[in-house]
């Protein structure tokens, strides 16, 4: 009987299986692993900002947006032109093919100054075939206050290709979106109130009331008594030095300090659409019996011809004939067993021999019924 895990991964051979399965029973392992805080918390006020820009992408191999489907592609075309002292005529009616509306994105780091350079990303808003080889003009990008923070510029690199002829067309990768490393120049910088206060402030990335206080004492072991103290669940507040020079150095310690985080709470999650099952290792059973059957219809449809007799008058009728097949497989009675940790788990839910979609149901009743010490998440 092959594992349920086996047919998560139905392109994959049995090695690969394996090899989960092996990942499965060293994550039930009892012993927690230490982490650093920098992957544990993050500093407030230290972040990235959203960047968006709108733009034109010039130069394609006859790819470009189709002008009469897209009118705000010629619209944006007449207005750079004015811009730049050309004026076409009113109801000029203009054919481009190498020219495509594209939205562009980017991510601001925190501490950049102007004149750094950050990647951006271009995608198609129109319908061009594809933006490979095009040069994106000048794009002003701006934040959520609509201030511009950067200028985007350059050629762009896409990472597939496609041909199309005839009606034929073969497509590796996606051709409407790329990548411009170093695409854009900080114009603007964001201002950080890392050193406007005495107190830093670290946010967990997940709420946990065990990880905070062993943050607070690592804290305080390596830099004294009262230096940090825990707000609540997920903010932790620390005292820092007031120069600048020595909050880099206080922060660079602080961030690489070693902290073993709590156990997180017992949780399995389903995916709906795909029927993915992932759980984490405090996943525990108790001694419980299974039973679940499958139900199968068949249906099975084919024409049937009736050929009227010589000289009857009569025409050809086209009939269909079905045959329903119902099939029901054993849903004999299995025990589950008690599993004290994710080795266990596992072993115990193989033995009911279900397929992904079968082990949702399955572990949706063992929740019902209480055998199931785990909380229940569908995304």
């Amino acid at each position: 009987m092959r594992s349920i895990f086996q047919r998560f991964l139905p392109f994959s051979g049995h090695g690969c299986s394996a090899a989960f399965l092996a990942f499965c029973f060293l994550c039930g392992a009892p012993s927690a692993q230490a982490e650093r805080l920098k992957e544990l918390a993050s500093i407030q006020g230290v972040r990235d900002n959203p960047l968006i820009g709108y733009g034109l992408m010039v130069g394609l191999d006859g790819s470009g947006d189709q002008t009469m489907q897209t009118p705000f592609t010629t619209q944006t075309l007449n207005n750079m032109l004015s811009q730049l002292g050309i004026s076409m005529a009113p109801g000029t009616n203009m054919q481009l093919k190498n020219v495509a509306a594209v939205m562009v994105t980017a991510t601001l780091p925190s501490f950049a100054r102007p004149g750094q350079n950050i990647d951006v990303t271009v995608s198609s808003m129109g319908n061009a075939k594809s933006l490979r080889g095009g040069t994106l003009l000048m794009t002003p990008l701006k934040g959520a206050d609509g201030m511009v923070y950067a200028i985007a510029q350059g050629n762009m690199v896409v990472g597939g290709a496609g041909a199309s002829a005839n009606g034929s067309k073969v497509q590796i990768n996606q051709l409407s979106s790329g990548r411009i490393p170093a695409g854009a120049i900080v114009e603007r910088a964001v201002s950080s109130p890392l050193g406007e206060a005495n107190t830093l402030t670290l946010e967990l990335n997940a709420s946990d009331f065990g990880t905070a206080q062993k943050a607070v004492d690592a804290i305080n072991r390596s830099f004294g008594a009262g230096t940090a103290s825990a707000l609540d669940a997920r903010v932790i507040q620390v005292a820092a030095p007031a120069l600048a020079e020595a909050r880099v150095s206080f922060l660079a310690r602080l961030e690489n300090l070693d902290i073993t985080p709590a156990q997180a709470v017992a949780r399995v999650v389903i995916n709906a659409r795909t029927g993915s099952v992932v759980m984490n290792q405090t996943v525990r059973v108790l001694d419980c019996a299974v039973a679940h059957g499958n139900l199968s219809v068949v249906i099975n449809t084919q024409p049937v011809i009736s050929q009227p007799g010589p000289f009857s008058g009569g025409s050809t009728v086209v009939t269909q004939t079905s045959q329903i097949q119902l099939n029901q497989a054993g849903g004999a009675l299995q025990v589950v067993k008690n599993g004290a940790s994710l080795a266990d788990v596992v072993k115990g839910l193989n033995t009911l021999g279900a397929n992904p979609q079968d082990l949702v149901s399955i572990l949706q009743a063992m929740k019902a019924a209480g055998a199931l010490r785990a909380e229940l998440e569908v995304i």
